[in-house]
């Protein structure tokens, strides 16, 4: 089933402190700002700061109508009292007061929605995915993915996905399960579109929404002047994706855009995907975020990127 998200979305990850602590204000004028923006679906997950990122999320919709928006969360790390001495080692700038434990059994995926539930102070959420099951394949098809069919088939969540880095095991879900949605990281960009022979057709043939985040491929196109030392993958950027980016990011600013601002709305171009997902820590960053997607983009920048080779021409374009 198609899934009903807003186009845009706000992804819950920097608000859980990822690389560096921000406080309770600047959280919340982030999910504040997404708000005013007309953004009405939120992304979220325990491994965000180790439940921080669900309960200032929470704590700002509390008081928005609860039918007028949309709450997905993950699956399969499982949140369990820690001795709370030192930092989180996993990327967020939270104390270790939990420690994640791997388990994407029936018993961990209840467990895990009841404390989530519980964190974000609401009685449902509408999306659950499988989070990150790149090494637990025979778990996540095995338990994990039968304990959310059920529950969808109870009502108790609405649809059920998979969330990862990758294509390939997503492409297994889709076409050997009934998910409704898959939320791919990067795999589908400006940059690169690996995903595109086989796993986003899969996704038009089974009638499976994407929601596309890692738009800008950890940094790289994140901003207009690609800097040398650029994030990809959550590392240094390879010499030759930073070339690749600012040729690119040179056919943008010919046509009147940014890197960025394309980078957002690309992914929008193939059927499949019903929404770009966003992160943002503050409320300037949010508002900025938005302005990119609504700027309007020349159809003659896609024509360019196509005929430079910088893009394919087989890419569908917005």
């Amino acid at each position: 089933m198609k899934v009903a998200v807003s186009r845009l979305g706000f992804g819950g990850a920097p608000i859980g402190n990822l690389y560096r602590a921000i406080p309770d204000e600047e959280a919340f004028g982030a999910v504040s700002a997404a708000w005013d923006a007309g953004v009405r679906y939120f992304d979220t997950a325990p491994h965000y700061g180790l439940g921080l990122s669900e309960r200032r999320l929470g704590a700002v919709l509390a008081d928005r109508p609860r039918e007028e928006f949309v709450i997905s969360t993950k699956v399969g790390r499982v949140l369990e009292p820690s001795d709370g001495i030192g930092m989180d080692d996993e990327g967020f700038a939270v104390p270790r007061t939990f420690r994640r434990v791997r388990d994407y059994s029936a018993d961990g995926v209840r467990r895990s929605i009841e404390s989530s539930l519980e964190r974000l102070g609401t009685d449902r959420v509408e999306i659950v995915y499988i989070h990150d099951p790149d090494d637990f394949w025979d778990e996540a098809f095995g338990e994990a993915y039968p304990a959310l069919e059920s529950l969808r088939s109870q009502g108790v969540v609405g649809a059920i996905g998979v969330g990862m880095n990758q294509w390939e095991m997503p492409e297994r879900f889709v076409r050997e399960t009934d998910i409704d949605v898959v939320m791919l990281a990067g795999r589908y960009t400006l940059l690169e579109q690996p995903s595109l022979p086989s796993f986003l057709p899969a996704c038009v043939e089974r009638g499976v929404s994407v929601v596309a985040c890692g738009v800008f491929n950890s940094g790289l196109l994140s901003k207009p002047v690609v800097a040398e030392d650029s994030k990809y993958n959550y590392e240094d950027a390879p010499l030759a994706l930073v070339a690749r980016a600012r040729a690119i990011a040179e056919v943008c600013a010919r046509h009147g855009v940014t890197l960025p601002e394309v980078a957002i709305q690309f992914a929008l171009g193939h059927p499949a995907v019903e929404s770009v997902v966003i992160g943002a820590r503050n409320a300037a960053q949010m508002t900025s975020n938005a302005a990119y997607f609504s700027s309007p983009i020349p159809a003659g920048l896609w024509d360019e990127l196509k005929s430079s080779g910088l893009l394919g021409a087989e890419v569908p374009t917005p």
